[in-house]
């Protein structure tokens, strides 16, 4: 008898042991929301309803303290973070923009002049639209998304679908083997050829609805009570903010671009409003439908990018009206999604994850609160420009016109290589000329050459390291400045994001759904562990080049 239960023992826990994982979920849903501040959830969440972000922050799980570990915290670099799990040393996308050295002319980060634009009608196809510098696609990246890992994993059994107001945030978040990317181009849902020859016939229905042009005159005011942003954020009229396309500082603004008719200076304005938001929200519950997300045979990732906040906190800043507004706009938005999918694929059998691609700093002018003595503050780039030129011409002499010494791209400079082999001048002792001209302006914290920061190590805390994280060889810039805190090089109103300071590296991470276990966590974590947990939540191996951590 002793000996019979002892087998039988043994063959339970061999049952054990080699059970079956649990099935992966049907469908995997990655929200990032442009410039969501780490604060935000916890600043805002009074005032949400029950089925949008309280719904995940209530029923997930909640990483208080994830940042991320890279220096120029912009949106492309940010957005290609999320899903290969790896640093811009390695996925290459260091900014929105970079000169491309070969052709000494800047570039966006998707850009792709092989792949026009699809799902334009002639009535869309402006020049700027048509012309080679706008065809899009992911093959500047230089690394897998947890969507490749799914597509090389399952192939057509599969589908990667992804949608932004911007480009890149769609096409970077979706990754080189996606089967759609789409974003907004003047009220039209595009996407390029890398994709497809034409638009299905979804797309092409849900653009011929026109829904962005008949926004048309439409007024943005307040959901809640005046009082109630006071509270909150403080005045409607708060120096520093923007008044342009057609907007003032404070509430209703209406939407037209101050023009009679639609035109450029109209979708701007439209992209500052939330029924920017509201756009994107009906594309997205279209395309769970039409595209049977969550019902294609294998797990399907949905990737969705909102990108009206950034817009608007841009201009209005961190502690506006308009911003808390967005929020509790966008809260709704994302509750009628998960809506769609509960009744579509049913939320138990997915798994959702929320986070953004960087945060901002405050106005200016909010952070000296009418002290000229404070930190915060507006200065000309124009001036390290005149520093450097100035510093170079007394160590080596003024190049000869039409030459010049360098060309300033983001916060760096790439020096003009036919005019050290004109002077017979060496790279690296250029470039710390350079560097330590800057280095001594009052608007720059640190500064480094090329030199210094490939010989640096990219782990530590350091804002060297941060700036490794940053940093690849091949598109980069021959000297690296990081101003200080608080400092903003827009003229006279607005803000902007793109440091190693909390206020721009601290974002969300919130998990719900399938496999996640509910709670909150104050450890600190990356924006770069999303990559690895996510795959592991799917059955997948992480993609290939994550430098992240699985975190449960």
């Amino acid at each position: 008898m002793l000996i019979r239960f002892r087998f039988l023992l043994l063959l339970g826990c061999a049952a054990t042991a080699f059970a079956a994982p649990p099935p992966a979920p049907k469908l995997a849903v990655v929200i990032s929301v442009d410039q969501l501040r780490g604060d935000y959830l916890q600043r805002f969440g009074p005032y949400f309803g029950e089925g949008g972000f309280r719904r995940l922050t209530a029923g997930g799980l909640v990483f208080e303290d994830c940042h991320y570990a890279h220096a120029l915290t912009q949106t492309a670099p940010g957005h290609a973070t999320i899903l290969t799990g790896a640093y811009p040393m390695t996925h290459g996308v260091i900014a929105n923009e970079w000169l491309d050295r070969g052709l000494w002319e800047q570039v966006n980060n998707v850009e792709d002049r092989t792949a026009p634009l699809v799902g334009l009608t002639p009535a869309d196809a402006t020049a700027a639209l048509v012309a080679p510098k706008a065809g899009r696609s992911p093959r500047v990246l230089r690394a897998d998304t947890v969507g490749d890992q799914l597509k090389m994993r399952y192939g057509a059994k599969a589908k990667v679908f992804a949608a932004s107001n911007k480009d890149r945030s769609a096409i970077l978040l979706g990754g080189r083997l996606a089967d759609a990317a789409y974003w907004d181009e003047n009220g039209v849902m595009v996407t390029s050829r890398y994709y497809r020859e034409q638009a299905p016939a979804w797309v092409a229905a849900f653009n011929a609805e026109r829904r962005v042009h008949a926004s048309f005159g439409k007024v943005w005011e307040r959901l809640l009570a005046p009082a109630v942003y006071d509270a909150v954020q403080g005045p409607d009229d708060a120096p520093g903010e923007w008044a342009e396309s057609g907007f003032t500082r404070t509430f209703p603004k209406k939407v037209t671009g101050g023009r009679d008719a639609v035109g450029p200076a109209f979708f701007s304005a439209f992209d500052n409003s939330p029924f920017s938001t509201e756009f994107l929200g009906e594309f997205v519950q279209r395309a769970i439908v039409e595209e049977k997300l969550g019902r294609n045979g294998a797990t399907d990732l949905l990737c969705v990018s909102f990108s009206q906040v950034d817009s608007v906190g841009h201009n209005y800043g961190p502690d506006s009206h308009e911003v808390m507004d967005s929020m509790l706009r966008l809260d709704r938005v994302l509750a009628a999604i998960f809506d769609r999918l509960d009744r579509e694929v049913g939320l138990a059998n997915c798994v959702i994850v929320l986070t953004a691609d960087h945060g901002v700093a405050p106005l200016p002018e909010r952070v000296n609160a009418g002290r000229a003595d404070g930190p915060g503050g507006r200065f000309k780039v124009a001036e390290l420009d005149a520093a450097g030129r100035k510093a170079l011409d007394a160590a080596f002499g003024a190049p000869e016109a039409p030459e010049y010494w360098f060309t300033r791209d983001n916060n760096g400079f790439h020096l003009r290589l036919p005019v050290l082999a004109a002077k017979k001048l060496n790279r690296a002792e250029v470039a710390t000329v350079l560097r330590n001209a800057v280095a001594a302006l009052p608007s720059v914290a640190q500064a480094y050459t090329r030199d210094q920061i490939e010989a640096a190590s990219p782990d530590g805390p350091s804002v060297l390291a941060a700036v490794r994280r940053s940093y690849f060889p091949e598109r980069d810039r021959d000297v690296v400045m990081v101003y200080q805190p608080y400092l903003q090089t827009r003229a006279n109103t607005g803000t902007s994001h793109g440091t190693p300071y909390v206020y721009d590296t601290h974002v969300p991470q919130v998990w719900y759904g399938a496999g996640v276990p509910a709670g909150v966590r104050k450890d600190r974590v990356g924006v770069e562990d999303i990559a690895p947990t996510l795959a592991a939540l799917l059955g997948l191996s992480a993609p290939a080049q994550a430098q992240g951590l699985r975190r449960f």
